[in-house]
């Protein structure tokens, strides 16, 4: 494979070996050795702005500069990806719809309060359409319903709370629905509608940080689709302890279809919907899964 630009030194293994070992360690991230070439062009920018001259540099940077923490932020920022888009994995949330949000309102008839949490949000289409979802609920009318959307980046957090989009996030958003929970935002982009938006709140977090985690309210449910694929077992066996720890007794764990918990040793039950398959907190020691209820 050809080199993006020869007048650059090359990342050596060892700096490959360093700068990942490093970004592991600050948020579970794990860099494949198949994926060398692709750190390299990705965080060639920064040390440009920075202005040092190589990959070893940019790591000594990393650990010992003063303003080490916000680089360290920006250059995971580099390294990630956060394609999405409203109503993804339409099965799930129709299960979810259908089958889990009938039993979250039994259980929390009495306080009328309900919390979801989108873990690793992005810039916001699916706190959104967690938030789309319960609007056109009449069983949570006069509630007290609140989505949190976390994320590790700040920049698309800006970009979630901001609540505009264009085509791309829309590609699974119908007209009925665009037309009742959007508005014009100006060229190609339409606005999440106010009331919506009011029922989101936006946070930055790193899901292996378990003292910032304990931050986070007892949550209902929580949707983490999507953001495991980055991490190892490891990391994931973390995470998964410290959601499980923020889920209230029976609070529900919604992964992305291509993600389970086969040999992770997790503390939550399977639990078998007609259009889905989700994991539980289990209400009470012992439980091993089954039907919802």
């Amino acid at each position: 494979m050809a080199r993006f630009d020869d007048s650059r030194p090359e990342m050596t293994a060892e700096e490959f070996r360093l700068l990942r070992d490093h970004v592991y360690s600050h948020c579970g991230i794990l860099v494949h050795e198949d994926m060398k070439f692709v750190m390299e062009r990705r965080l060639w920018p920064r040390l440009e702005t920075l202005g040092v001259p190589d990959f070893s540099a940019y790591h000594r940077y990393l650990r010992y500069d003063a303003n080490r923490h916000a680089e360290l932020e920006a250059a995971v920022e580099s390294l990630t990806t956060h394609e999405t888009y409203f109503f993804r994995e339409p099965s799930q949330l129709k299960a979810f719809r259908e089958e889990l949000l009938p039993v979250l309102e039994k259980r929390n008839v009495r306080t009328k309060r309900l919390r979801l949490w989108s873990a690793g949000c992005s810039s916001g289409e699916e706190a959104y359409t967690l938030a789309m979802v319960l609007k056109d609920e009449p069983r949570f009318e006069g509630w007290d319903v609140e989505v949190y959307g976390s994320d590790i980046s700040r920049r698309v957090l800006t970009m979630a709370r901001r609540a505009e989009y264009g085509p791309s996030a829309l590609r699974a958003t119908s007209a009925d629905l665009l037309e009742r929970f959007f508005v014009p935002a100006g060229n190609t982009k339409v606005r999440v509608r106010d009331d919506v938006r009011a029922m989101v709140s936006f946070g930055h977090h790193n899901l292996l940080d378990e003292a910032g985690s304990q931050l986070v309210m007892k949550m209902d449910a929580v949707f983490c689709r999507n953001v495991m694929i980055y991490f190892d077992q490891s990391a994931r066996r973390k995470v998964l302890r410290i959601l499980r720890d923020r889920l209230v007794p029976g609070g529900y764990l919604l992964l992305g279809h291509s993600e389970n918990l086969l040999n992770l040793g997790a503390d939550f039950e399977l639990v078998h919907l007609r259009g889905d398959l989700v994991y539980r907190r289990p209400e009470l020691p012992g439980l091993t899964g089954g039907e919802v209820r």
